[in-house]
């Protein structure tokens, strides 16, 4: 099992393809087994690095506090154990807050960036809906395929969850594997209600590609507009029907979209 310990924690990778280095960076609670809608895709055009963060996946949990700028330099950190000096990344959710840190505290490890269904937090930041909110943390007394199941209006449009039995059942079954401990769960999503960059996000000068859908109720897609705002030079690109999970619905589209801009 590939791991490498970064700034006291052993962190989980993968490394799939050849070519130049595409790292790419997952969300909150999740791991490297949600990338099985792009990995297979990207393998063939970059040399894709995967991994757990700190407190998800095969990662190491430390019980500490986390933070979305200790992230980043565990990112960092690991770019420098697998001598990769700059490279493209793609971070969605709490993975594209991670990516902006990044871009912002190691502007030279990162050569472009994709932002996915993510935000800049702060005061700036747009949240779920006081009543989506009350249904997405009612979460007691139940198992983690329930709660799975009860959000899954979060991740996919109704079409989507209504006519593809076979995809939503594989979406569960990954979204099960290393599942991620409550206490892990509840530091990673403290780290990211600290979020912020609202006053340092110009400091990005990196090409970069916003990437939203347009009903993302977990990350409104007002978000991804404001983005746009503090950074002038980013490209936009909005998704219909998408929802959080749009890079897996629409994973075509997203894939050839990333390659484009990357390449």
């Amino acid at each position: 099992m590939p791991t490498v310990k970064v700034n006291d924690c052993d962190i989980y990778y993968e490394t799939h393809g050849k070519g130049d280095p595409l790292v790419m960076i997952m969300g909150l609670r999740r791991n490297i087994e949600w990338w099985y809608r792009q990995t297979p895709t990207l393998e063939k055009h970059f040399r894709v690095i995967v991994f757990d963060n700190r407190g998800a996946g095969r990662s190491e949990k430390p019980a500490m506090d986390y933070s979305i700028g200790l992230f980043a330099d565990d990112t960092a950190a690991l770019m420098e154990a697998l001598d990769i000096d700059h490279a493209h990344v793609l971070g969605v959710s709490m993975g594209g807050y991670i990516a902006q840190e990044l871009a912002i505290h190691h502007p030279q490890k990162v050569k472009d960036l994709v932002l996915g269904c993510t935000s800049c937090g702060g005061e700036k930041a747009v949240l779920m809906s006081v009543d989506r909110m009350e249904k997405f943390t009612a979460n007691q007394n139940l198992t983690p395929e329930e709660i799975l199941k009860k959000d899954m209006d979060i991740y996919f449009s109704d079409e989507y969850v209504a006519g593809n039995p076979a995809a939503i059942a594989q979406f569960s079954e990954i979204s099960m594997r290393y599942y991620q401990p409550a206490d892990a769960f509840l530091r990673q999503y403290s780290a990211c209600r600290k979020h912020d960059t609202v006053a340092r996000i110009s400091r990005i000068t990196q090409p970069t590609l916003i990437m939203t859908g347009d009903d993302d109720p977990l990350v409104p897609p007002e978000n991804s507009f404001i983005l746009k705002e503090l950074l002038p030079h980013a490209q936009l690109s909005v998704f219909p029907k998408g929802r959080h999970c749009f890079f897996m619905e629409f994973a075509h589209r997203f894939n050839e979209e990333v390659v484009d801009f990357f390449r």
